[in-house]
């Protein structure tokens, strides 16, 4: 059914359709309702048409390169071993680039097979989470072994709330 909407003429209508929306859906809610990702939304939708059986670890982006796996089997596998495996969308592009579902199915010592993306790619460490430090010297928090969330949110927003232009001279 979905390749038949792309080949009749009803599809010209399917392709205004979608530009209206993305149009309206933009004016009321902001960025986020372009062609494409309203294409990408209905094409998740006619995958995925039982969301309680959506993982809720997998981002959006998890899904986008899902939806590019023809084969249902092959996509619900990836799908489930995606989610067991905690794999970034990095691994999960380069697992299925690779056909790692065709050469599980196909392979002998399939143990191996499964072993090899911790050879190839380690597990994010929590070191490269935080990138490049931040320098908040100018909230004056107190020099601590554990700095919580809240303390920095909270020195953002008194120190916001200090320096805000309508509020100077405000007493």
């Amino acid at each position: 059914m979905c390749e038949a909407q792309g080949n009749n003429d009803r599809a010209e209508y399917g392709k205004g359709l979608l530009k209206y929306l993305s149009e309206k859906l933009t004016d009321e809610f902001g960025k986020g309702f372009t062609m494409t990702n309203l294409s990408d939304m209905r094409q998740f939708y006619i995958a995925f048409p039982n969301y309680h059986a959506l993982h809720d670890e997998l981002s959006w982006t998890h899904y986008r390169i899902l939806l590019k796996v023809e084969d249902v089997k092959a996509r619900q596998f990836y799908l489930d071993a995606c989610s067991k495996s905690n794999w970034s969308t990095r691994q999960l592009e380069r697992q299925i680039n690779s056909f790692y579902f065709q050469r599980l199915l196909s392979s002998q010592d399939k143990d191996s097979v499964r072993n090899e993306i911790q050879t190839l790619e380690k597990g994010v460490d929590v070191k490269d989470i935080l990138r490049a430090p931040y320098v908040l010297q100018f909230l004056g928090l107190e020099q601590t072994p554990n700095l919580y969330e809240k303390d920095i949110e909270k020195g953002l927003i008194d120190h916001a709330l200090l320096y805000e232009p309508t509020r100077q001279g405000v007493t």
